[in-house]
């Protein structure tokens, strides 16, 4: 199995990069990719605005070597184009059958809940909290052809609603926590400290 990390926004509603901001003792960006270990082969970060500074951290936590799998990123050059042409750009890379998407910004997920998500079967996975579906998503090769056949200027959603989603229900109001904004920032900050019993 294979995860896409969406890392080539512009960080616009954050007041600084947000990929590279610390939470605990990585980034937010590296809080993300670990979710992956133990249950993914190969983690793929799509890169766009300030590609060189993912480039940096990318190579920052390879040097840790603390993950069993390989951590490719790539560019997408269209990424002012939106989200979607991203994801397209990821999903080019997939090998296996299934595979896991999320932005790069969804950090504080617990890995219970993506190992929950990776058992699961079906065509488009998606945890759920409170009634709302979350991050990552799995899906599937079925999933992968659609993306790539479809015009640069749709979206995901209008991929996801021609397939049958299946909506897991989990304890992880992670899965609906991003680091939009600086006061997002804040909140997952907070959030991460309650949940890592250091406050």
């Amino acid at each position: 199995m294979e995860a896409i990390i969406l890392a080539a926004g512009y960080s616009s509603r954050a007041n600084a990069f947000k990929m590279t901001l610390p939470l605990g003792h990585m980034s937010v960006l590296e809080q993300t990719i670990s979710k992956f270990e133990g249950l993914c082969s190969r983690v793929i970060v799509v890169a766009g605005f300030q590609g060189e500074l993912i480039q940096e951290e990318i190579t920052k936590i390879i040097s840790k070597n603390a993950y069993s799998f390989q951590i490719k990123v790539i560019k997408n050059d269209h990424f002012e184009q939106g989200m979607f042409t991203s994801i397209q750009r990821g999903v080019s890379e997939i090998n296996t059958p299934t595979f896991f998407i999320t932005p790069g910004d969804c950090p504080l997920v617990k890995k219970e809940t993506v190992q929950l998500i990776s058992a699961q079967k079906g065509e488009v996975v998606i945890p759920s909290f409170a009634y709302k579906g979350g991050h990552p998503i799995k899906l599937s090769e079925q999933v992968k052809q659609k993306i790539l056949e479809t015009e640069t200027t749709s979206n995901l959603r209008k991929v996801l609603d021609g397939f049958e989603k299946r909506y897991i229900n989990v304890k992880d109001p992670g899965i609906l926590m991003d680091v939009d904004t600086p006061e997002d920032y804040r909140k997952a900050t907070d959030y991460f400290h309650i949940v890592s019993g250091l406050f």
